[in-house]
């Protein structure tokens, strides 16, 4: 598992690099990658950041072009956040490859084989969220 996490760190760090950005930033163009969009207020928790550090953060990223802001049509004094699809474009050419190969070796695995995989990596994951909001506990002072 240490191995793991270090080759998939080792990776994220070297696409960070060629896009131009740091591992924050990186974090915040998977969130936008996964949602269709998001505000200002949810990114900074999910990031850790203040609302100083996401507005540099945000103000860095549409500069290279990976994201819009706009009003939120719902709420005019709200800013949402959305991905570029020059941003999606060369997420998926440093994911894609990887995407593709790793479908091709989940193919080897049986339906029960790949239930068992996924309850895994399933628990594994909450796991470390729930260790994780332990050590944010203990660094607040909860």
């Amino acid at each position: 598992m240490q191995a793991l996490q270090a080759a998939v760190d080792d990776f994220d760090a070297a696409a960070a690099t060629l896009l131009g950005i740091n591992r924050t930033d990186m974090r915040c163009l998977e969130i936008l990658f996964q949602r269709e969009s998001a505000t200002p207020s949810t990114l900074g928790p999910a990031l850790g950041l203040t609302t100083g550090s996401v507005t540099a953060m945000l103000d860095r990223l549409q500069k290279l072009g990976y994201l819009t802001r706009s009003p939120d049509p719902a709420d005019r004094r709200k800013v949402t956040v959305r991905i570029t699809d020059a941003a999606r474009q060369k997420a998926w050419e440093l994911y894609g490859p990887f995407a593709e190969e790793g479908r091709e070796q989940l193919a080897a695995y049986d339906e029960n084989q790949l239930r068992l995989l996924a309850g895994f990596l399933r628990g594994s994951r909450e796991l470390y969220e729930r260790h994780l909001a332990r050590v944010r506990a203990q660094h607040s002072g909860g």
